[in-house]
């Protein structure tokens, strides 16, 4: 095991700067996400990692060692790729044990014929087998040793690439989207799978994904990259609660952050569509900014002191069992802004009606016009006095 530290990464492609002096350090252990809209650069990061892709600038340090002038195959390195990459024309056994015949045997011991012939041959291959049917049996694929990648469903060629991976137990793992090609249903079970061998081996692995969903549930931390730049780096849940900046705020969570727009009054104080909120910003009077809200933040129910209240038409209701999305119109802006409420309360809803949402000033986030995070006094300071429900009416 190893941690992973890059320091300063840059890399353009002709004229595209793709990484823009990128510093991470992934711990020994850990299972890290880079996540973030296709082209922001993260696969290029893992490919580096693994000597792939050379760096313009700066350097790349596993287990303590900078590794910039290593070969892909000096870095004790396993990847995962989105397609697998396993040989057609193989068994599943002879795909997991290809690397093991590469690093074991000579070159005359992996001749077809008479390579099992040459000394040694036959003890070598026989602990390749063994290591092959052990890391099969772990994963369950262990009846699947004698088909071909072309008899497998898409979830069991991953896992055969998996396995692959594990057979010479690398330093780290490095996984490109290795879920992209499953179906909706497949791709929950393998998360979890992953997630499990994760622990299982204690290994660092480095996981890149477009899917929020992947990233949030089985990472100990998430990355968000935009533009070949490291946005935030925290624990899944941070991320989601307190995003440091508007695009990162927008990209995690599903449905998307509601944003509103806002501006800072004389006194710090936040007025959004012409109305004062009870929240205090640190941002000079007359400042615009974009005000978000989670939609699982606006509630349902009687005014609450200090918060502020949402009139709006309901435009359309979604229920999807567990949760009912309900989508509010407000003249005053273009997109819809939506609230995630209990099926029980969404049932009540109808479109055309008048709905009436409250949100408390602790679950404003307020964005400078630049995009980055601005303190509000509702979220740091001791609580606000109590002032008198505020009517948004649009």
């Amino acid at each position: 095991m190893a941690g992973i530290s890059l320091r300063a990464i840059r890399k353009s492609f002709r004229d595209t700067s793709v990484l823009q002096g990128v510093s991470l350090d992934i711990a020994d252990g850990e299972f890290l996400t880079l996540v973030g809209p296709s082209g922001c650069g993260k696969t290029t990061i893992l490919r580096i990692i693994a000597g792939l892709e050379t760096q313009d600038e700066g350097d790349v340090a596993i287990g303590g060692v900078v590794v910039d002038d290593l070969p892909p195959k000096a870095r004790d390195i396993a990847m995962v790729f989105q397609s697998y990459a396993l040989y057609p024309y193989m068994t599943v056994a002879e795909n997991i044990g290809l690397p093991l015949e590469m690093r074991r045997l000579s070159a005359a011991q992996r001749l077809p014929l008479l390579g099992r012939a040459m000394p040694g041959a036959r003890a070598l291959r026989a602990g390749i087998a063994a290591d092959v049917t052990a890391v099969a049996e772990g994963l369950g694929i262990g009846h699947l040793l004698a088909r071909r990648p072309a008899q497998l469903s898409g979830g069991q060629r991953q896992r055969v690439a998996l396995a692959r991976a594990m057979v010479r137990r690398p330093k780290a793992f490095l996984m490109d989207e290795p879920l992209s090609n499953l179906d909706a249903k497949m791709r929950v079970q393998a998360r979890t799978e992953i997630s499990e061998l994760h622990r299982s081996l204690g290994t660092t692995f480095v996981y890149v994904t477009h899917d929020q969903a992947e990233a949030m549930t089985m990472s100990d931390r998430v990355a968000v990259m935009m533009g070949g730049r490291l946005m935030q780096v925290a624990r899944p849940q941070v991320i989601y609660d307190d995003p440091q900046d508007l695009a990162v705020a927008t990209f995690i969570g599903t449905p998307e952050i509601n944003t509103l727009p806002g501006r800072v009054e004389q006194g710090g104080r936040l007025a959004v569509l012409g109305e004062p909120w009870p929240v205090d910003v640190a941002a000079p009077a007359g400042s615009a900014v974009t005000v978000a809200i989670r939609p699982e933040a606006l509630a349902t129910g009687g005014d609450t002191a200090g918060s502020v209240t949402l009139l709006g038409t309901v435009r359309h209701v979604e229920m999807l069992g567990a949760e009912t999305l309900v989508h509010l119109r407000l003249p005053a802006i273009d997109k819809p802004v939506i609230a995630r409420v209990e099926p029980a309360v969404g049932a009540s809803f109808r479109p055309g009606d008048e709905a009436r949402f409250r949100v408390a000033p602790a679950r404003v986030l307020v964005f400078a016009a630049d995009g980055r995070r601005l303190v509000a006094e509702a979220e740091t300071a001791a609580p606000l006095q109590p002032r008198p429900a505020v009517a948004l009416h649009v």
